[in-house]
């Protein structure tokens, strides 16, 4: 299992920006030689993919984030980040970081609670 690699999140009113960063150790997942993704999984619901970003930068997003997520990397420090923006309520979840677009049972760490309230 991989722990403690999600990180950024946190409570912010309905408009507002968080930046998620995931930084695996190389030895689970090294980003130049797979495709990684940011999923999320709210309360009572599936865990869904909403970015992705390929070896060599290509990205993708769901339809519920597309012009208000931004996914990117470094390939030199390992890690994914996930610029969020114009955040709403139904964006809170828990978010993990994972290759994509099938994830690895064992590839989820304990991901970042991000919470949109006012």
């Amino acid at each position: 299992q991989v722990e403690l690699v999600e990180s950024g999140g946190g409570l912010v009113q309905p408009g507002g920006s968080l930046r998620l960063s995931c930084v695996p150790p190389r030895t689970i997942f090294d980003i130049t030689i797979t495709t990684m993704g940011w999923y999320r999984q709210a309360p009572g619901k599936q865990r869904d993919l909403v970015a992705s970003i390929s070896t060599g930068g290509r990205t993708n997003y769901a339809d519920s984030v597309k012009g208000r997520f931004t996914i990117s990397k470094d390939n030199n420090e390992n890690t994914v980040f996930l610029q969020m923006n114009s955040l709403k309520p139904e964006d809170t979840a828990v978010y993990y970081c994972n290759v994509a677009p099938r994830p690895l049972i064992n590839g989820w760490g304990q991901g970042t609670q991000v919470t949109v309230s006012s």
